[in-house]
């Protein structure tokens, strides 16, 4: 089976029925896509592994560089019903993405991307791709390479913001291992915030993240750990030195 590139074509007319504050609403495709830039990544479902763990986080972490580059919306869409994909959204805390629920796959079919995938009971669902969407215009079409299984090379959230800009860098992102009223722990987070640096606080004690843990990630028994980019910095102090060498060696 060959997917249609479909650049240079408008996208499918079509109205989706969503569930907001426990009402039907709908909303059409010229709602969505007149006198925008849109960005629209479609993928098999909700909760599923790579687009929960992956592709929908990166298009998520990556959307204010995507906003500064001139796009209005970012769209995820997926042949999953309104509620599960409120669900997810609520699940993955997606605060700059519209998650849209093509529950019969009527845009997912128009645009000659539904696949059977019946050997998983999955049913009808989306073959991987994204796309950018000028004032309802197809620019731009990145689909995955039609192999068995669910390939995931080319429909990325980077890969589309190299498209749009390929000077555009991403923004910095931290993992910060913390303790409950731990002063250090206090001024790292504080020094990311000054940094505008967005992070993500693993507490040791929560979730089954103990002091081992730490140990066989960091190396270090003590906490604040920090990492950025997936680098280690170690602790409050070696942050703030960092900031300051990036201060004066720019």
């Amino acid at each position: 089976m060959a997917f249609a590139n479909r650049e240079g074509q408008r996208v499918p007319q079509v109205t989706f029925p969503i569930r907001q504050n426990n009402q039907w609403q709908s909303v059409t495709t010229d709602a969505l896509f007149k006198g925008k830039t849109v960005v629209v990544f479609s993928l098999p479902g909700a909760f599923t592994p790579t687009c929960s763990s992956t592709h929908l986080p990166r298009f998520n972490e990556l959307a204010p560089v995507f906003f500064a580059n001139g796009v209005d919306e970012i769209v995820c869409i997926s042949v999953n019903d309104t509620f599960v994909m409120n669900e997810w959204a609520a699940h993955q805390e997606v605060e700059h993405i519209r998650l849209l629920p093509d529950g019969n796959g009527e845009f997912t079919e128009a645009m000659g991307m539904l696949v059977n995938k019946e050997d998983l009971g999955f049913g009808l669902r989306s073959w991987r791709y994204s796309m950018l969407v000028r004032d309802g215009v197809i620019e731009k079409m990145f689909i995955e390479p039609n192999q068995p299984g669910d390939p995931f090379e080319v429909s990325d959230a980077d890969t589309m913001l190299h498209y749009l800009n390929p000077r555009a860098t991403a923004p910095s992102v931290a993992t910060l291992f913390t303790k409950p009223g731990c002063p250090y722990c206090l001024k790292a987070k504080s020094l990311l915030e000054d940094a505008g640096i967005r992070y993500e606080e693993i507490i040791i004690g929560q979730a089954g993240i103990s002091s081992r843990t730490l140990r066989a990630v960091a190396n270090a028994g003590t906490v604040p750990q920090v990492f950025i980019d997936g680098k280690r910095i170690g602790g409050a102090d070696d942050l703030e030195a960092h900031f300051r060498f990036r201060t004066t060696h720019p």
